[in-house]
């Protein structure tokens, strides 16, 4: 038996208040211009917000949610999430080679997360040589070269893994990518691999784009808004001024999810007097509290009472031209979701009948339905499976292509979508890389590459050598952490582009390198101009972004510019590709993406427009739908809900509400009532009575797996809270080390971190 554990860092300040039940209004605003002016100092601060999300400005690094048109943003387009984000990058204190000779690696390894972050801005490009133990500066040309010498030195080019945090610019992704192939391998693993790759499946397949289906302008116009696995109070706050207009415009919001969440409930805009006093908008009228995995059953037998209601009153509820012309597979659906199990599915969803019943009449008086989700979702084992239930029910009501209605995917990175239309991705379809052999001059490799979880094998077991991060924390964003860890510990080479420290430049190869990077806040005026990028919002929105602080350190780099310098050092005149001009006017480069990716034609033109532009999405502009059968499919999928071992629970892990993915702002979490630690769990009041425990007891958490080894995380606080008996939460990447490297979703495989089962055990601390 082999187990895997993890320390437990003493919180003696941790403090449990109750939980909020309205989000942001006046303590949001006090929280970002606090943070702000403390990181940035107060002008400083001024400067960038005012600068956020505005047409001349730069793009939020943080969700993706989309911006209002330019006519339409306010002078504070931001949340405090944004605000946050802002502060964290735009922090006035540095990490450079003084900080990095006075702490070695021994030291930053004992480092959380939250103390790593706050020890300011990475400013000189650093080298960990083979057998050292601190990194120490390096020049740039060394450095690009260090690195070309150990991938040319490599057997085979797949022995290289090229990942990809989600806030990399578009023009940035392109080169990434670009360089990859050329070098020879589509390892291109990336942080969608982790969170929304089940909806590029489940998508992909149902109505052949892997891509949302609306527009900012149908949620504000949608009658139901159905939002699922999803907390948009922490992880997209700029949501809910849509779904306030939503509201105001009569739509009514039905929410599922486990946790009575503060986003879900009421809104108090900070943006109004009467948000600010606290008289805010009211959310959900409908909530849902589902156990974790249930979804799948929930939405076949929505499917089921609707086709009830269907056949009561043909007519009021199918639209059965839409289905006749432009959907295959609905007989067959019907007859599956027909013979639902009423017992199957309350079992299964923790729901009573009357509650689903309800819901199923709030989609049947609904003329435009939008519906959302997020990671709750995509990160199931039967995730791929539950987005196509989602599609079934809005083909049944043809809610794909008509105003005010779709399939709304939230995204929760910046870019994530951008990188995807950008080429990122380990298994990209023929015509893309055909289009890059024509435009390019060679023959990209065509063998499907490695995605998260297969690159973190292929690097346990020396099959890959070289891991390469352009941005993100792939360390701390993994799960498995022990094993992850060991991965990237047996590589001979580790490379961070990077704007700050953060776990991945602790746990390095026998060389490692963290090359510091221009923040998307700060002016970007390589080859002696100001450059601009490009993101891509979750609506396939894509704008133009351009930085307007100055740069932490003189000796910063563009991501462009570092991606194309270690492609030259690597590459040469192979095949050649321009890489010093690409570095040099970003617009080149934006010439050979119109050529490259569909629908990114005359980009160059299409990016100076105000509010940029929106790439074309088939089944939202005309109904038409590239899957392999033309037409949407309607899918059959068995209900599946993970079965529990009595006295074991399932566990789903989540953020802070102070906290973006792995980047830790602060410890506290105002909406759940959580300040000054994070080692805590979530947990029923029935549960701590069946278990025998007390809220506030301090408990090690046991996670089982079918291969027999036992992963720990120890000493986390019990937290009575509103959740579903048999269902608990806690934060990551606290509890990372309990999700098994080989617990994925079918299909997708993304580490199933809404899925874990667990026991708890006495601490042992």
């Amino acid at each position: 038996m082999t187990t895997h554990r993890t320390a437990a860092p003493v919180e003696p300040d941790l403090e449990v208040t109750p939980p909020k039940s309205a989000a942001a209004g006046l303590p949001a605003v006090a929280a970002s211009l606090s943070m702000a002016a403390r990181q940035m100092g107060v002008t400083r601060a001024a400067r960038g917000l005012a600068r956020l999300n505005q047409v001349d400005g730069f793009d939020c690094m943080s969700c993706a949610w989309p911006d209002p048109s330019p006519e339409h943003r306010h002078t504070a387009e931001f949340c405090e999430s944004g605000a946050k984000a802002v502060a964290f990058e735009g922090d006035t204190r540095r990490a450079g080679p003084e900080f990095f000779a006075a702490h070695g690696l021994a030291d930053l390894e004992t480092r959380t997360e939250h103390w790593m972050g706050q020890q300011g801005r990475l400013t000189h490009p650093m080298v960990k040589r083979d057998g050292g133990t601190h990194y120490e500066p390096i020049g740039w040309g060394e450095a690009f070269a260090l690195v070309a010498e150990h991938l040319n030195g490599l057997r085979s080019p797949d022995e290289a893994v090229f990942y990809t945090s989600g806030r990399t610019s578009n023009e940035a992704a392109f080169v990434y990518q670009l360089f990859s192939r050329a070098y020879g391998t589509n390892n291109l693993p990336d942080c969608s691999n982790m969170c929304h790759e089940s909806t590029s499946v489940g998508l992909a397949d149902t109505i052949g784009i892997g891509k949302g289906s609306v527009s900012l302008d149908d949620v504000h116009d949608a009658d139901l808004i159905v939002i699922s696995g999803q907390n948009p109070g922490t992880n997209h706050p700029r949501m809910l001024s849509a779904l306030e207009i939503a509201k105001r415009n009569g739509a009514k919001i039905i929410a599922i999810n486990p946790l009575r969440e503060a986003g879900l409930l009421k809104f108090n805009n900070p943006q109004n007097l009467s948000g600010l006093a606290g008289r805010g908008t009211d959310l959900a009228d409908h909530f849902l509290q589902i156990r974790s995995d249930g979804d799948l059953a929930l939405w076949q037998a929505l499917g089921h009472l609707l086709l009830a209601k269907e056949d009561a009153n043909p007519g009021s509820v199918a639209d059965r031209e839409f289905i006749a012309e432009h959907t295959v597979g609905f007989e067959a659906w019907v007859a599956h979701v027909r013979d639902v199990d009423r017992d199957e599915v309350v079992a299964a969803t923790g729901l009573t009948w009357a509650e689903i019943e309800r819901a199923a009449d709030m989609f049947a008086s609904a003329t435009k339905i939008v519906h959302c989700w997020a990671m709750g979702i995509t990160q199931h084992r039967n995730a791929v499976a539950t987005i196509k239930e989602f599609v079934n029910v809005a083909l049944l009501q043809g809610m794909i292509g008509k105003p005010g209605a779709g399939l709304c995917p939230v995204r929760g990175h910046s870019n994530v979508q951008g990188d995807r239309t950008m080429g990122i991705w380990e298994r990209s379809p023929d015509s893309f890389l055909d289009a890059l052999g024509v435009e390019f001059g060679f023959e990209p490799p065509r063998e499907h590459g490695l995605d998260a979880v297969k690159a973190v094998r292929a690097l346990r077991d020396g099959q890959a050598s070289v891991f390469v991060g352009l941005g993100g924390n792939f360390v701390s964003a993994m799960p498995d952490t022990e094993v992850t860890e060991a991965a990237l510990r047996s590589a001979r080479l580790t490379v961070q582009v990077s704007t700050k420290l953060n776990r991945s430049h602790v746990v390095t190869g026998a060389t490692a390198l963290i090359l510091p990077t221009l923040g998307r806040t700060e002016r970007d005026d390589t080859g002696g101009v100001a450059q601009r990028v490009t993101v891509e919002d979750s609506m396939s929105a894509v704008h133009a972004s351009r930085g307007r602080l100055g740069p932490a350190s003189e000796l910063l780099r563009s991501e462009v510019d570092i991606v194309c310098a270690l492609a030259d050092a690597t590459l040469g005149d192979r095949h050649g590709i321009p890489w010093r001009g690409f570095a040099q006017d970003y617009d080149t480069i934006r010439d050979r993406i119109s050529r490259v990716v569909p629908g990114c034609e005359n980009y160059v033109l299409k990016i100076r427009n105000r509010g940029g532009f929106t790439l074309p999405h088939p089944p939202r502009d005309s109904r038409t739908f590239p899957t392999t059968r033309g037409k949407a499919v309607f899918s059959v999928s068995p209900i599946a809900a993970v079965q529990v071992p009595a006295g074991r629970l399932i566990l789903q892990t989540l953020r802070s509400h102070d906290q973006f993915n792995t980047t830790i702002y602060g410890l506290d979490d105002r909406y759940r009532g959580i300040h000054a630690g994070r080692r805590v769990v979530f947990i029923s009041a029935a549960d701590l009575a069946e278990l025998g425990l007390d809220d506030g007891r301090i408990v090690d958490l046991v996670s089982e797996w079918e291969d027999g080894v036992t992963r720990r995380a120890d000493g986390f606080r019990l937290v009575e809270y509103s959740t579903p008996k048999g269902c608990v939460a806690a934060y990551y990447p606290e509890t990372n080390p309990l999700i098994p490297l080989d617990s994925v979703a079918l299909e997708s495989n993304t580490p199933t971190s809404k899925w874990v089962v667990i026991r708890m055990e006495p601490a042992t601390g």
